[in-house]
Formats: C-alpha cells, sequence, structure tokens
C-alpha cells in the first residue's frame, strides 16, 4: 500500500467531489470512506487509475448518504450522471482548496484551523499548538467551522491573507520535523506568487526560501537538533537564500511592508552573516520592533527579547524576557539561554532542565537536557 500516493492524490480527489456539488463536510466523509476502501482493495487488486478509482468510490458515498439524509437530496437534483470510472483530470486543486476553506462564512482563525486540518494533514494537536490553544478548544473550532459550511456553496473563495496564514503555518509544520509539509507549502506558494501580484506573497515565499536553505545544516549526524549560532553554514543552501533575497528586496522596493516581508528581512540577516559572530543584532532588533508593531504577537516579542540580548547584552535581554508572560512556549528555553550568556550557570542548567520536561516534541526535549547536562557538568569540573 502507498500511503504516499493516497495522501498526494487526496487533495485533488476532494476538489473534484466539491465542483461535482457536494459539500464540504460531506464531501471530506465520502473520501474518507474511499480511503479506507483503497487501503482494503488495493493491495491485492491496484487499479490501473487510482485518482479515477477514488473519484468514483467517493462519488458513490456521498450519493449514498445525500439518498439517506433527507437535507441532502435537494442536491441530487444537480446531480446529472455517477461520474465514470478512468483517467481523472490531471489538474493540481490544492491550492484552490485552500481558497475556498477560506471561505467568508468562517472567521479568519477557524478558516485557517479547518484548512490545516482538512488539506494541510495536520492534526488538531498540531494546529493547537501552533495557536497555543488546548487541544479540546481546538478541536471544537474545528467541529463548529465544519458545521458552518455544512451545506454552504463554496462559490466564494476566501481572501488572500487567510491562505498565507495556512501555509505559514503548514510551513512551520513541516520545518519542525514533525510533518515534511514545508517542500508542498513552497510549491504552493511559489503557484500563489504567479498567479497573485502581492508583496506579502513575495514575502512569504522569501522567507520559506531563506528558511529552508538551512535546513540540512539544523540536524547533526545523530538527529540533534544544531542550533543557528553552531550551524555550519558551508551546508547552508546558497542559490536558495540568493532566491530569497532578491524576491524579498523586490517587495520591499514596493512600500508595502507586512509580517512576512519584516520576517524575511530578518531570516535575511541571519543567512548574510559569514559567521554568527558577525550577526547585525541592532539591525534584526529594529526589524522585530517592526513586526511587533503590525502583529502585537507575544511570540514576536519573546523572539525579540533574544535578540535583545545578543545586540545590549544578555540582562537586557532578560529584562525585556521579564514583560511577559512565563507561560509562553519556548520561554523557559530563552531564560536559560539568557542566563548561560550572563554566566549564571546554575540557573540556565536548572530552567534547560524545565524547558525540556515542556518541550513539545522529542528533538527539542533531548537538545534542552543535553545543554543542561553540559552546563551541571562544567559547574563540576570549573
Amino acid at each position: 500500500m502507498n500511503e504516499a500516493l493516497l495522501r498526494s492524490l487526496t487533495p485533488s480527489v476532494l476538489g473534484i467531489l466539491v465542483r461535482r456539488g457536494a459539500d464540504f463536510a460531506a464531501a471530506e466523509d465520502a473520501l474518507q470512506e474511499a480511503l479506507v476502501e483503497a487501503v482494503r482493495v488495493w493491495p491485492t487488486d491496484m487499479p490501473r487509475e487510482p485518482k479515477g478509482w477514488l473519484v468514483t468510490v467517493a462519488w458513490r458515498r456521498f450519493l449514498d448518504a445525500a439518498r439517506s439524509d433527507t437535507a441532502r437530496r435537494r442536491r441530487e437534483d444537480l446531480v446529472e450522471e455517477e461520474p465514470a470510472p478512468g483517467p481523472a483530470p490531471g489538474v493540481d486543486d490544492t491550492l484552490q482548496l485552500y481558497f475556498l476553506c477560506s471561505h467568508p462564512a468562517l472567521t479568519p482563525s477557524s478558516a485557517v484551523a479547518l484548512t490545516l486540518r482538512a488539506v494541510g494533514g495536520l492534526t488538531t494537536r498540531q494546529i493547537a499548538r501552533a495557536y497555543l490553544v488546548p487541544e479540546a478548544t481546538m478541536a471544537q473550532r474545528i467541529s463548529r467551522a465544519k458545521r458552518t459550511v455544512s451545506g454552504v456553496r463554496f462559490d466564494r473563495p476566501g481572501d488572500v491573507a487567510t491562505v498565507l496564514r495556512v501555509l505559514y503555518l503548514v510551513f512551520n509544520e513541516g520545518y519542525s520535523g514533525d510533518v515534511d509539509l514545508a517542500a508542498e507549502a513552497i510549491r504552493l506558494t511559489r503557484q500563489l506568487a504567479a498567479a497573485i501580484d502581492h508583496p506579502e506573497v513575495a514575502g512569504l515565499l522569501a522567507l520559506m526560501l531563506l528558511h529552508h536553505a538551512r535546513r540540512s545544516a539544523r540536524t547533526g549526524p545523530d538527529g540533534g537538533l544544531v542550533p543557528l549560532a553552531e550551524q555550519d553554514r558551508g551546508r547552508w543552501n546558497t542559490a536558495m537564500i540568493a532566491e530569497g533575497v532578491a524576491i524579498l528586496q523586490a517587495a520591499l522596493a514596493r512600500d508595502r511592508l507586512g509580517e512576512f516581508q519584516a520576517q524575511a528581512s530578518i531570516a535575511a540577516l541571519h543567512a548574510d552573516a559569514p559567521t554568527a559572530g558577525e550577526t547585525d543584532w541592532v539591525q534584526i532588533v529594529e526589524w522585530y520592533d517592526e513586526l511587533v508593531r503590525l502583529t502585537d504577537s507575544p511570540v514576536v516579542r519573546l523572539n525579540r527579547a533574544v535578540a535583545v540580548g545578543e545586540a545590549d547584552g544578555p540582562r537586557a535581554g532578560l529584562a525585556a524576557l521579564a514583560a511577559l508572560d512565563d507561560a509562553l512556549p519556548r520561554h523557559t528555553a530563552v531564560a536559560a539561554y539568557l542566563h548561560e550568556r550572563d554566566g549564571d550557570l546554575e540557573t540556565a542548567a536548572r530552567l534547560y532542565a524545565e524547558a525540556a520536561r515542556k518541550a513539545s516534541n522529542l528533538a527539542e526535549r533531548d537538545h534542552l537536557t543535553r545543554r543542561a547536562a553540559r552546563l551541571t557538568q562544567l559547574r563540576r569540573t570549573g
């Protein structure tokens, strides 16, 4: 069974069902049943046209459900015939689905959550972590979004800003290593940039390219995380960095600054430094100030505290950190780093250990645990 093939076909088949007249919730349910049937049948009887097979089976499941539901029988009149088995159009509908899920009937946050779950392939837990809310809260939000769009005709796509937010979060999950979606997010953002002349679309594409260029250097041979300051910059993809910088410069020249352009500018300053010690932290703090103005995000303020600690010294960074809620993700890890920079190894070791217990993935937990052990050893031997 080729699970990768099923995942790659899912967005396109879902798009075909929606365009045939199925409402989104019913189409998603029908496709899930078809995928279960594929897992059962394909290992012994692989169809010659997998996509056409999925469309046919999913459409039959939708019709069966429609006939058993009085509220949906009215839509049967719109169905002239069941799609015939055979080759299905080779059109990539994924980006269109992102816009359809960003429907005006939904709030932006609900649209993002629904798209990440239904099209992006993220789990409810991953989406909740991205939004800094409990998993149960996010599950309720997604359920409400599904109920809202149930029965709605998807003929009014959502706005670009919501789609950009979805692509950004999909990329971040892929970049974290939990789900390998980063390359797919870049591909879709390239499509969007080719279709829409928008500086924030260009800003997001530049940001993705600049981060992705460093991906191979982010982990060591043992799979452990390698902090930015310790990465082998010779492993960075210079062609991808050059492309990202060129796209960013063209976007900034239009003088319509947005969040993604500001984030990309910070990434470009990191990419431009030959060594970690030559990073222009003063400019990075200035860009974080712009980001705070644009977003007022607590996560941005947390990252700004790190930059202040590099530009003006660790005590200045700790002062900036003191103004933030210590319940923020990574707050404890940032405090540990700044205390280490300030020479307080005992406090830093304790905070690294505490941050490791709070870490959301194994790679981060291992990295923080190693930091705590290293400082504890230094204190014993020093």
